[in-house]
């Protein structure tokens, strides 16, 4: 059973698998309108736009960082590292608090996610002496105190939570995790984390759900439903069209549709979800068009949007993470390798229409990169990188 660190790079190693295509660099054609029909009143007040561009770096003493998140209503952040937890300040990157002090020997830590409520969730790894196998707890904490506050115990035991949210609106948030002792036997339940309470467990399909093929996971807080984009293939070069299936997070009844599969090779593997739930548009990036696509849930239609500088086999340049903006309704992809990495990595935002907005370089991203963490209100967010110990700040 491996750490949860080496879990996550194997999961960003993984989507590299597929035979490498040489990528192409040719100019993409903004997508077709999209019209969200899913009825709904925006925020009366948007962010004030700040200058476009990358802000301060955060570096942390204890090494390299095993995730993190922000408060989108605040101005908080946490992270994780091998040895401890950190707190950091959106603004300054000045890293606030650090704990324990003296963590047990054996002990690792993972930052999974912000919750509603402010409260953070971190994965606990314990190494028993003697013994090969991991043991794994899951710690919560104040991101402003800069504390731990309790414990949260899941329903299923030796479980690696691989999606959390996110959410940080309602009550209940959507937790995809895997069984490590039963060959990684993917579940799915919706988890009140600041309470430690727990909806139902759903088993999913492993031929489906399984991690190899990558399957991604957001939440529609409108619909109290998770939404699952995954290839069922395993990403086979030139094979079938990814799925989007959207989960009821209290009767687990799915529904399930046909996502894009453009290009001579198709699309692969799903690299990147996200969902915004005022308007019910997803987006996805795949692996081997460079291409990012625009979902109606309540339609089951998309359009597709090819990535800058690239054709739709250029696999070697596909988006990764992305992220959501509702409040000004933007995505954000991470692009490791922007224009073949002329211009380093780059956060390319698109409006929900799949209109290309704007580009921001300078980023030095790794492989697989996550989607960033962002704070509508003051349009701004945190990304990993420029080393594995920092995080890059941006404005956009």
């Amino acid at each position: 059973m491996q750490s949860p660190q080496g879990a996550r790079t194997t999961k960003l190693l993984y989507a590299c698998a597929a035979a490498l295509i040489i990528a192409g660099c040719s100019s993409g054609a903004s997508a077709p309108p999209l019209t969200p029909l899913r009825s709904t009143s925006q925020p009366a007040l948007r962010a004030t736009r700040q200058t476009v561009g990358l802000g301060k770096i955060l570096s942390s003493n204890a090494g390299q960082i095993f995730g993190f998140d922000i408060d989108r209503n605040g101005g908080d952040g946490a992270l994780a590292t091998s040895t401890n937890v950190e707190t950091f300040d959106q603004d300054s990157g000045a890293i606030r608090k650090t704990f324990p002090k003296s963590p047990q020997s054996g002990t690792s830590y993972v930052f999974d996610a912000i919750v509603t409520g402010d409260v953070g969730l971190v994965t606990r790894e314990v190494m028993p002496k003697g013994s090969p196998f991991a043991k794994r707890f899951y710690d919560l904490m104040d991101p402003v105190k800069g504390k731990f506050t309790g414990k949260w115990t899941p329903p299923i035991k030796d479980i690696e939570v691989e999606a959390a949210g996110p959410n940080q609106t309602t009550g209940m948030t959507a937790i995809f995790a895997i069984e490590l002792e039963k060959n990684d036997i993917p579940d799915l339940f919706e988890s009140n984390v600041a309470k430690n309470e727990f909806g139902k467990v759903f088993h999913l399909n492993p031929r489906t759900f399984g991690v190899g093929n990558l399957p991604q996971v957001a939440q529609d807080t409108a619909t109290n439903e998770a939404v699952i984009a995954t290839s069922p293939d395993g990403g086979r070069v030139q094979g079938t069209a990814p799925i989007n299936v959207l989960v009821n997070l209290q009767t687990g009844k799915q529904t399930q549709f046909t996502g894009l599969n453009n290009g001579e090779f198709g699309a692969g593997f799903v690299n990147g979800l996200a969902v915004d739930s005022s308007t019910g548009i997803a987006a996805t990036t795949t692996e081997l068009n460079a291409q990012v696509e625009f979902y109606d849930l309540a339609q089951q239609t998309g359009v597709a949007a090819q990535l800058p500088c690239t054709g739709d086999t250029s696999q070697g340049n596909s988006g990764a993470g992305i992220a959501n903006d509702p409040v000004n309704g933007l995505f954000l992809v991470t692009d490791p390798s922007y224009c073949s990495g002329s211009q380093g990595s780059a956060i390319v935002v698109y409006d929900e229409k799949g209109n290309l907005v704007e580009t921001i370089t300078g980023f030095k991203f790794a492989l697989g990169e996550p989607a960033p963490a962002i704070n509508p209100a003051k349009r701004m967010g945190w990304a990993f990188g420029p080393g594995f110990n920092q995080l890059q700040q941006f404005f956009y």
